[in-house]
């Protein structure tokens, strides 16, 4: 069994690649050869044995590897990581677990091997510590988006320990907005309870059951619940949108998950990667190391979990237009929550520029060109295959088109402009159109 905590993670493929199995740098003097070869592919299977969630399952993965080593199948590899990838490859192609992953890295190794000898050291927790310190705790970036609705684009969920007082700032930042986007699109997954932390700020002080994880080497259950203590707001009647990817996994998954089936949020992006078991990282010997899972997610609703099928969405769309598909469906709601007819012209304002990027017609260049000009103190200009707006003594725009003759603006969000023509066609005039329903009208000079 894994006892120390700092290797116990409903972590990501994606993200154990990067900080529990940092590949060697550099070129490594490693002796790959048949005995070590034969020594490696032994200890996996007990490895799996013992600790694989599925005792099945990983006898079945410890016969293949034997059987290939066997039949010759790693004979010609003689580069370790190559040699880690095909194993990854082959004990995959059995149990279809995607959080299971040989990793070549002498300096992981020694320090896994010399943990289990010593126990906790309190320098790799410092070590750890600073290296999460240096990516914000796997917070990205945080922003109030048109119509106060806030986001929050994440990587990771570190551990409470050591993340409570930057997930307290983040939430801080949300508490005044009226909608919360949390974009998991990049997101590999991390420690359950900081899962756990973030759900927190979503439901009242009763206590709700999020998830369970059952380990099989100690045969236990763990629960967990939303905290009767979280520092901050709680934020309990705001739209809440998940943005989710292919990328998307593990304990980002269990996040998603559990507020899908606790109808606290509403999906928005792709199927996610499909890993509910969680782990940690294992010593092979002086050169490799493994990812292996112990346990597995067991949802309080739904009696199962995510595992090889992934969270699906309630909108299914791609992941790169799920940030834009999100904001609309926060303002629409708003929209339909609101009693003021300006608030709710201005949502729907919000809206048209956002299906205006879903959807951003092509103008061929010979009718971008005709609008370039003067338009009284409005100036048009035609640069690289985009048009700039610019009203004298002020800022220069990029112009957005959103039909043939109407354009929007990036930093202008109240503001927009339409090409007015005659009946050949020639453009004499251009409106300011505001969302306040108000237009302006400027004549064509040159």
């Amino acid at each position: 069994m894994l006892k120390l905590k700092i290797l116990i993670l409903f972590v990501g493929f994606m993200i154990a690649a990067k900080i529990s199995f940092a590949q060697q740098d550099g070129f490594v003097n490693f002796n790959l050869d048949s005995k070590v070869k034969e020594q490696t592919i032994k200890k996996i299977s007990r490895l799996l044995d013992e600790n694989y969630i599925f005792p099945d399952m990983a006898k079945k993965m410890g016969e293949l590897i034997k059987q290939n080593l066997t039949a010759g199948t790693y004979e010609k590899i003689d580069d370790p990581m190559k040699f880690a990838e095909k194993l990854t490859e082959d004990l995959q192609s059995v149990s279809k677990d995607k959080h299971i992953r040989v990793r070549f890295s002498p300096e992981d190794s020694k320090r896994l091997i010399e943990k289990e000898k010593n126990g906790n050291d309190k320098n790799d927790e410092k070590h750890w510590n600073e290296m999460m310190k240096k990516e914000n705790y796997g917070f990205k970036k945080v922003e109030r988006l048109p119509g106060n609705i806030g986001y929050v684009d994440f990587r990771n969920f570190a551990s409470p320990d050591y993340s409570r007082e930057t997930v307290a700032s983040v939430m801080k930042f949300l508490e005044n907005t009226d909608a919360i986007i949390f974009d998991l699109r990049l997101n590999g997954g991390g420690d359950p309870a900081g899962v756990q932390l973030m759900c927190s700020y979503l439901f009242n002080e009763t206590p709700v059951h999020l998830n369970s994880l059952y380990y099989r080497p100690t045969d236990e259950t763990k629960e967990y619940w939303t905290l009767r203590k979280i520092e901050g707001k709680r934020m309990l009647d705001v739209p809440v949108y998940v943005l989710t990817s292919k990328f998307t996994f593990s304990g980002a998954e269990e996040f998603s998950y559990n507020l899908k089936n606790l109808k606290r949020a509403t999906i928005v992006g792709e199927t996610t990667g499909g890993g509910a078991h969680p782990g940690g990282a294992m010593a092979i010997n002086e050169g490799f190391s493994m990812f292996v899972p112990t346990g597995r997610a067991i949802n309080p609703i739904t009696n199962t979990n995510w595992e090889g099928t992934g969270v699906s969405p309630d909108v299914d769309v791609k992941s790169e237009l799920a940030l834009e598909q999100a904001q609309i469906l926060a303002l629409k709601k708003l929209a339909e929550s609101s009693k003021d007819e300006q608030e709710i012209m201005t949502y729907n304002w919000m809206v048209e520029s956002l299906n205006a990027l879903l959807n951003a017609p092509v103008i061929d260049e010979t009718m971008l060109k005709s609008y370039a000009g003067t338009y009284d103190d409005r100036t048009i200009t035609y640069e690289g295959g985009k048009l700039y707006y610019q009203r004298k003594g002020r800022q220069k725009y990029a112009m957005t088109p959103m039909t043939e003759d109407t354009f929007m603006f990036k930093d202008l969000e109240f503001f927009r402009l339409k090409f007015v023509k005659d009946a050949l066609g020639v453009v004499y005039e251009v409106n300011g159109l505001y969302n306040d329903g108000h237009v302006d009208k400027s004549k064509r000079t040159n």
